[in-house]
């Protein structure tokens, strides 16, 4: 037996208003939103961003560290991810362009929100999925 899907996920942030503000550029208008969290849902999965439960001192995002590296988001053509790359750019977030992944000779675009998460559009061809 196993999980069918992934239902959510939800990152810490240090601003929600912020964050859905950087977001909207990227994933269009959230599903949800009130003052500690703001919702969008891409398929099946809802992708949260909320405010820490507790006040910790220099609490700050680190992909080095355990936990979360990054998050990727799936694409199916490289003309999809050469559009991306164009949204990211008119809408002035900063990116890597479009490089190739050394372990999966993939192409992928990473860039960071605004708590200096990372996040990628990471080209995923029809042969390549899953379930």
């Amino acid at each position: 037996m196993k999980p069918k899907s992934i239902d959510h996920i939800l990152l810490m942030v240090s601003n929600v208003k912020k964050t859905e503000k950087f977001y909207v550029k990227i994933l269009g208008k959230p599903i949800y939103k009130d003052q500690n969290s703001v919702a969008w849902k891409i398929r099946d999965t809802k992708l949260f961003f909320g405010l820490p439960f507790k006040k910790l001192s220099g609490n700050a995002f680190d992909r080095n560290r355990i936990g979360l590296n990054h998050l990727a988001f799936a694409v199916r053509t490289l003309s999809e991810l050469k559009k991306w790359e164009k949204k990211l750019n008119d809408s002035g977030i900063k990116n890597s362009g479009i490089i190739k992944d050394k372990y999966k000779n993939q192409e992928y675009i990473w860039f960071d929100d605004p708590d200096n998460i990372r996040q990628e559009f990471y080209l995923q061809p029809s042969h390549e999925r899953f379930g």
